[in-house]
């Protein structure tokens, strides 16, 4: 089944997560139409190749059109008009970039991947293994549903009451007619008369206390309530918020919050307005100790103090401010890159409907720092809120954000505290909510995640190193001089957060065995990977690593990184790369593995990321031996594929005859098992020398690049031999090994 088809049949908290993932940058009208098409291309390798990216990104268009097409055969005009409209959209967005919406698309289909793994998972577990979370959510729905019912019993009291008013009235004023009239009526008739009416009075009195005090349980209620969203879900969502901003799982649940809000304040707005009816109700009816009268003044103003709590939290930045050319980057901004950020309401309410503009302010209230750069926010700053059409929800989205240094002489320094990586910037949004008819005067603020200013791309390695120090370690916000004295991180974070930063943009994390050899690189062996062991900032991103190599571990770490998503995303996918493992270790997996068998691990000396194979062979005393071959760059692996290297690679052996020496891929897969699906389809192979170009003979022959190593001769009698194992150990039975030594000695003298 498609996997779309697939999502379509998940619960609602599924299907919100997926929600999440879809903007007005790439609409999910889009992956609607196009899903058979979406899913049928390889949007990794569309991500990283500008030709093909472009070629896709018109095939997209070409879709549209299709789909416009169809809908014009059905005259359905509505639905011509929101493809118009999109395929505008996405030209102006993507025309001169279309790798970022190649990016874009890789990164949703593989989220979806995860939300559709995590629904089976959770299935499977079955019922009894509910987290802990939807635990703690059925306990506000719970609390939710008790506000509900209580205002539900409050309206139908006043109700009540307004009825039994209204008939108390009636009947005092018929009784005050009868008595001045004596209409036939005996004084033992008005005597009767007056009693229903004195019991009727005390009725009415204790139904008004009934309502005055089920008013004041519903408040508490509601403020028990209000007291859990702010000081508790809401700071939870922007925790797991920055958890998901530096590759964790993906944060999808604003809109639940925005229900558990949005029905907080609709109880509010109705005990505001049950208020309005009690006052009109003590206008028609009052007496001493009235209740009303008593308790009016101190509900109204509970009321409003607590609309006035839940709307002033309410403005949340949904979407953290993120260069589009850099979706996985988010929170580091460039000086004169745009960048987009998007503001949410959780309070979703048509009377607040364009009632909302945020203005968008950088570094506001930073105190004087002597050596900081400072900024200027450029672009369209102010945004109105508005409702919208995709889940109604109240949002505004800056687009077209950037940032200009302000050129003050003095204003950098050499005497600065901190580099530019290092430095944390503000950038937060303001709003007034003003509605005269209800009393509200309320200021509002929001305030992103710090983030890092950089000048040249190539600071970018080390901004985002600050990023995901500072949100794995702290959760406040306003924490800019954070790098004047970071703490370090413990092992079990630092672990967790190093294999997000892969899982997030491959279908990968780290395994245990590949934390572990990170753990040694950056704790030493004798610590035993303890998971409270502490690593200093300065050793994860400034200081040279344990090996004593010229560049910090998160740079060698980041060029990894960037060589998998150029060059290796398919084979770190399907888990044919090692990749971290110690020489030692490597060592000891080969050691009792068949001649030719061979793994791929990540270079240690290479800042750049650059990755090799090593194999084992045997000595002619059956001893193990293992051979590295020095380490593929970008710039090898961009002329030719790593399995295609794999393929064709060859040693120089005896007599110069080219062996390939790579059987089989660790512990024991064939090489052509392993990586034939990525070797070039085969061709129809033209006769030498009759290669037609233009219906012309060129006069030249095909050509293959391979790779090769040359094999020192004093070594070929201990490692690489023209024959196999297998045939050296016939050939044992029959000359001894003296004699092959003789041979191989005087054939091949040493060289120094």
């Amino acid at each position: 089944m498609a996997q779309w088809c697939q999502l379509q049949m998940l619960d609602s908290k599924y299907l919100e997560q997926v929600d999440q993932l879809y903007d007005d940058s790439f609409p999910m009208d889009i992956r609607q139409y196009l899903s058979r098409w979406i899913e049928s291309i390889d949007w990794d390798t569309v991500a990283i190749q500008d030709s093909l990216a472009t070629v896709r990104f018109h095939d997209l268009l070409a879709q549209l059109d299709d789909q416009h097409s169809r809908f014009a055969l059905e005259n359905n005009f509505l639905l011509q008009h929101n493809i118009r409209k999109i395929k505008r959209n996405l030209q102006d967005r993507f025309q001169e970039d279309p790798v970022h919406m190649a990016m874009i698309i890789s990164r949703n289909l593989k989220e979806e991947q995860k939300i559709l793994a995590n629904a089976k998972s959770t299935e499977q577990e079955g019922e009894g293994a509910v987290s802990t979370m939807v635990v703690e959510k059925q306990k506000l729905d719970n609390k939710v549903k008790e506000m509900k019912d209580r205002l539900q019993i409050v309206d139908q009291n006043i109700k009540n009451v307004e009825d039994l008013q209204d008939e108390y009235d009636f009947k005092i004023n018929t009784l005050k007619n009868r008595e001045n009239e004596m209409n036939g009526m005996t004084l033992k008739d008005l005597e009767k008369e007056r009693l229903v009416i004195s019991t009727m009075c005390y009725e009415l009195k204790a139904k008004r206390q009934d309502v005055v005090t089920q008013l004041l349980d519903l408040l508490n209620v509601t403020n028990a309530l209000l007291s859990d969203l702010i000081s508790e879900e809401l700071p939870e969502w922007k925790q797991r918020q920055q958890i998901a901003c530096i590759g964790g799982p993906p944060n999808a649940c604003v809109d639940q919050l925005q229900n558990w809000f949005t029905a907080v304040a609709e109880s509010l707005q109705q005990v505001r307005q049950h208020l309005k009816k009690l006052q009109e109700l003590e206008q028609k009816f009052t007496y001493e100790s009235d209740p009303i009268t008593q308790k009016k003044a101190y509900l109204e103003a509970r009321a409003l103090e607590l609309l006035k709590n839940l709307l002033s939290k309410s403005l949340v930045v949904e979407r953290l401010p993120c260069m589009p050319t850099h979706p996985q980057r988010p929170l580091v901004l460039k000086t004169g890159v745009q960048f987009t950020v998007k503001l949410r309401f959780l309070v979703k309410l048509q009377e607040f409907n364009y009632q909302l503009k945020v203005k968008a302010l950088f570094d506001k209230d930073v105190t004087e720092k002597k050596g900081f750069r400072k900024f200027n926010i450029l672009g369209t700053n102010t945004k109105v809120m508005n409702m919208e059409e995709s889940n109604g929800s109240l949002a505004a989205e800056f687009r077209h954000l950037q940032l200009k240094e302000q050129k003050v002489a003095g204003n950098r320094t050499n005497e600065g505290p901190l580099i530019v990586t290092e430095e944390l910037h503000s950038l937060s949004f303001e709003s007034e909510l003003q509605l005269n008819q209800s009393g509200l005067d309320i200021k509002l603020e929001a305030m992103s995640l710090p983030v890092v200013v950089i000048s040249n791309v190539c600071q970018l390695p080390s901004a985002w190193a600050s990023i995901l120090w500072y949100n794995m370690l702290t959760t406040e916000p306003k924490n800019l001089k954070f790098f004047l004295s970071p703490p370090p991180a413990k092992w079990s974070q630092l672990s967790e957060v190093l294999s997000w930063q892969f899982s997030s943009v491959t279908k990968r994390g780290l395994n245990q065995e590949q934390l572990n050899m990170l753990a040694d690189k950056l704790l030493g062996t004798k610590a035993q990977r303890n998971p409270e062991g502490q690593i200093p900032w300065t050793k994860f991103c400034k200081q040279q690593s344990a090996n004593e190599k010229a560049f910090p571990f998160w740079l060698w770490i980041e060029g990894i990184l960037d060589l998998i998503k150029r060059h290796l995303l398919p084979l770190w996918n399907d888990g044919s790369i090692m990749g971290f493992i110690s020489k030692e270790r490597e060592k000891a997996l080969l050691s009792d593995k068949c001649p030719g068998t061979f793994l791929l691990r990540f270079s240690e000396s290479s800042r750049e990321g650059a990755i090799t194979f090593t194999w084992i062979e045997h000595d002619v005393h059956d001893k193990p031996v293992f051979h590295s071959v020095e380490p593929y760059t970008k710039k090898e692996l961009g002329a030719v594929s790593l399995p295609d290297i794999i393929r064709t690679y060859k040693v120089m052996a005896a007599e110069n005859i080219p062996e390939n020496p790579l059987r089989f891929l660790f512990p024991n897969i064939p090489k052509d098992k392993a990586f034939g699906k990525y070797y070039p389809k085969p061709t129809e192979t033209p006769e030498p020398m009759d290669v037609e170009n233009n219906g012309e003979k060129s006069g030249y022959m095909k050509t293959e690049l391979i790779s090769v190593s040359e094999v020192h001769p004093s070594r070929l009698h201990d490692n690489m031999m023209p024959m196999s194992p297998d045939e050296y150990r016939v050939l044992e039975q029959f000359v001894s090994h003296r004699d092959i030594d003789a041979v191989m000695n005087s054939d091949f003298p040493d060289q120094n």
